[in-house]
């Protein structure tokens, strides 16, 4: 008999979310987080932001787990006091040319079942006087969260329902034995092996490093991360009631744009640009010579903000499939089983709106497992 029914790598928001769903039903269940604390990287360096579900192709896991997100999120704040907000969100045409991309995204957006509203200029700047917009969609169910309070709230009904989450404890070894796996893991230079029924591996950053302890070729399967950088500079209190709901671009084929966000505590901060990475490095320093291009983005949708509003804020890296300039890819959340790992689920390239999503995704893989 295995050690585990379960055990979970990675301790960012969808880890979490997955042992919260499944350890009524699996135990032992496991959680393991590299890190001396859980949702330290992606999970907590993010636009904190309840996407509607506008952008992802129609059919794709993105969109049907964005919007089933989405409505799980709301629910479980009211509920629960997680702090939130339906904050809102306006996406702005600013310029002429750019209504029939408008037009044709606010299509894209009701082919995936989600309320918007199209805008004149006049009506966007009802709203928001000062930003620059020729017209608008406006989108009534995007919101706010605290992400570190839906992290707390997810670890807190794992531990009550009995799950192990360990800390400072990363996985080096994962081999298929029979019908079980087994899982070597160091924890102060110290290595140890158990054995676990099922693994489910929601390592964020490191999915694919994670997939090819397992064996599995991660180029040839298509697994192969590509780290991309995004930086977010906050404007000062002076100016954050320049606008008062989050405000989108219309986006580029390979981001969102830099956004107007609004924190909870009523911040105002724009972000995130787009920084493929060469190599794999968790520096998170914001680079302060990108002041003047990252203004020239924001200016774009508030001209009134001057170069000097800006200061660094933070950074977040994003688990890419797709490589600079390559369509953008769906998730993968697969069941091994053709590649003789029974028992093992990839979840790869989990990048936004994987905290919107992360409720879902974890009911996606209890009916995986219960198939």
């Amino acid at each position: 008999m295995a050690d585990a029914a379960v055990t979970i790598v990675g301790g960012g928001v969808v880890g979490l979310a997955i042992a919260a769903e499944l350890s009524p039903h699996y135990s032992p269940l496991f959680l393991l987080e590299r890190h001396a604390k859980y949702g330290t990287e992606t999970s907590s360096r993010n636009s904190e932001v309840i996407h509607a579900g506008i952008y992802y192709p129609h059919g794709s896991l993105k969109a049907k787990l964005c919007v089933e997100g989405r409505d799980i999120l709301y629910t479980l704040c009211e509920k629960h006091d997680i702090s939130f907000r339906r904050i809102t969100k306006i996406i702005t045409a600013t310029r002429k040319d750019d209504l029939a991309a408008l037009e044709s995204l606010y299509n894209h957006g009701r082919g995936n079942g989600v309320q918007l509203e199209m805008m004149s200029a006049q009506q966007v700047h009802a709203l928001e006087p000062h930003i620059n917009s020729v017209g608008g969609i406006f989108s009534p169910t995007t919101g706010i969260i605290s992400a570190h309070g839906l992290m707390d709230f997810f670890y807190h009904s794992a531990k009550n329902n009995g799950a192990e989450i360990q800390t400072h404890c990363n996985v080096v070894g994962l081999e298929k034995r029979g019908s079980d796996f087994s899982i070597t893991i160091e924890e102060n230079e110290t290595r140890t092996t158990f054995t676990s029924e099922i693994v489910i591996n929601a390592a964020g950053l490191e999915s694919d490093t994670v997939a090819a302890l397992a064996g599995i070729d991660v180029d040839a399967a298509g697994y192969r991360l590509h780290h991309c950088k995004g930086s977010y500079f906050a404007i000062p209190n002076a100016k954050r009631n320049l606008v008062s709901h989050l405000v989108y671009p219309i986006p580029s084929k390979e981001s969102l744009g830099v956004h107007a966000l609004i924190d909870l505590g009523g911040r105002l901060k724009f972000g995130p640009d787009v920084e493929y990475l060469s190599e794999r490095s968790y520096n998170y320093a914001v680079d302060e010579s990108k002041r003047h291009a990252f203004a020239e983005s924001v200016r774009e949708i508030l001209p009134s903000i001057e170069d000097d509003d800006l200061s660094p804020d933070y950074s977040g890296i994003r688990a890419k499939l797709q490589a600079p300039g390559e369509p953008v890819r769906d998730y993968i959340i697969r069941h091994e089983a053709d590649r003789g790992l029974s028992g093992l689920i990839n979840l790869i390239g989990i990048e936004s709106p994987g905290l919107t999503a992360s409720p879902a995704i974890a009911k996606y893989v209890y009916r995986i497992l219960k198939t």
